[in-house]
């Protein structure tokens, strides 16, 4: 038997408000779609099908390498008729999983446990407790707890809608069942649609074997039909990242107060204050510091490195003893060496700052080697960008740049050479030599400063 996949990823959202399709709006830095994606392959499944329709250009321009093959609803006529567009593509002795693209942090263990517990004769559904169930589908159980049905919240009674026992939309069972069942849905209800939660009640009259799968948490499949679950997800989502890094010795000085988008390897004695930021693959070393609302995206960063507050981090290595901060801006393709520090409203872009380099304030560093020991004066720029093409700054060792200087791209600066205060630089500097481009200074004698009309 051959395992196959159907997500459904049709609907429109209308509750979103959005002229975003509800599966691309995002949980923790990815697509609602992509978080069950992904789950799904950890099953290794034969075929991934997903369901689409509204605003379906938009998925497919999103997910265009996704390893997955896409079916297209061309009238959203309810969960059992999208399903339906797919039983061209199975055998009858495949196992089926069907999922949801607004339920993302279902659990590849839930689903492994699904498959586990499924043979061709059965109906297996993952259902969970809700506190709060509006909306959703109620479990339907006999005086045996055995289930009957599924109904939905805007189909059923009042004394059915205080059932707490829900099923959100996942289930496996066998594609001969599916050949079997879907061809009879009907749409008398209240949407007018064609429920798959029906196939439940063919299962009942065939005597078929109905499991229920508990989540391991009700989270796993929350469904998301608003912004506001969308955000109750990722808080509940970033709490449970949070109490995983305290638990391996992390320091967060606020857990509520932390959000991770992307992968985080993080070493010890670690500490990273509030509303800090990880996105991308993120490296941390041994005995770091984060300071308060900083971004850090795709950085490589070893030990004894401190960040303080509102620095902008991206695509960046960091080596060891570095100080980056505050108000710096770290661009794509910077690195840092050992013992460099990256000062207060500074910009580093495509440039290597050399071991014990010093770029302490206003300034932006762009396209640029800095060698060891190096220190660049306030409010220096590389002028690396002619309107057309960017060029190269380079700094050798223990050259001093000074204060409001301009180092016009191509460049050099050799060892040891020193730049004056106030320069623009467009001619290569010997090593060990001083420069310096200044405009004479001048005094005008009884000179007044004119004042507006009037105020003679």
């Amino acid at each position: 038997m051959a395992l196959k996949v159907i997500i459904l990823a049709a609907g429109q959202g209308k509750r979103m408000y959005s002229s975003l399709p509800k599966v691309l709006h995002p949980l923790a830095g990815k697509p609602m779609l992509q978080w069950v994606i992904e789950a799904a392959q950890v099953l290794n499944p034969e075929n991934i099908y997903v369901v689409y329709g509204h605003a379906g250009e938009q998925i497919l321009a999103f997910f265009q390498d996704a390893p997955v093959q896409w079916i297209r609803q061309t009238a959203q006529l309810g969960t059992g008729h999208a399903v339906a567009q797919v039983l061209p593509y199975l055998n009858p002795e495949d196992e089926v999983i069907i999922l949801c693209g607004d339920v993302p942090l279902i659990s590849s263990q839930t689903l492994a446990l699904l498959t586990r517990q499924l043979t061709q004769q059965a109906l297996n559904l993952v259902i969970a407790k809700f506190e709060n169930p509006t909306g959703l589908g109620r479990i339907i159980r006999d005086e045996h707890s055995q289930i009957l049905g599924i109904v939905e919240e805007k189909d059923a009674t009042e004394q059915q809608r205080t059932i707490r026992e829900i099923y959100a939309g996942i289930l496996a069972t066998s594609a001969a069942n599916l050949l079997r069942w879907l061809p009879k849905l009907s749409h008398a209800n209240a949407q007018q649609e064609y429920y798959l939660t029906e196939i439940v009640d063919f299962a009942v009259n065939e005597n078929r074997p109905i499991n229920g799968i508990f989540a391991k948490r009700p989270e796993e499949i929350q469904g998301v039909n608003t912004r506001s679950q969308l955000i109750q997800l990722e808080r509940y989502y970033q709490l449970q990242q949070a109490e995983r890094l305290l638990s391996t010795g992390v320091t967060l000085l606020d857990p509520t107060r932390f959000d991770l988008r992307g992968e985080l390897a993080v070493g010890q004695d670690v500490i990273i204050d509030v509303n800090v930021i990880i996105e991308g693959k993120v490296t941390i070393g041994n005995h770091c510091y984060i300071g308060p609302n900083t971004v850090l995206k795709n950085v490589q960063m070893a030990d004894h490195v401190e960040i303080l507050a509102n620095c902008v981090i991206e695509t960046t290595v960091i080596a060891s003893h570095c100080t980056i901060g505050p108000f710096a801006r770290l661009r794509p393709g910077s690195q840092l060496a050992q013992g460099a520090k990256i000062g207060n409203f500074v910009e580093i872009k495509q440039a290597t700052i050399g071991p014990k380099s010093k770029v302490n304030h206003l300034s932006y560093i762009g396209d640029a080697t800095l060698g060891e020991q190096v220190n660049i004066g306030a409010g220096t720029i590389t002028c690396n960008y002619d309107g057309a093409n960017k060029h190269h700054t380079e700094i050798g060792d223990h050259a001093f740049i000074g204060s409001n200087s301009q180092l016009v791209a191509p460049v050099k600066i050799g060892e040891w050479a020193t730049i004056g205060a106030g320069s623009t630089i467009t001619k290569d500097v010997p090593s060990g030599q001083l420069s310096l481009s200044r405009v004479k200074q001048q005094i005008i004698p009884h000179w007044q400063r004119p004042v507006k009309k009037g105020k003679e």
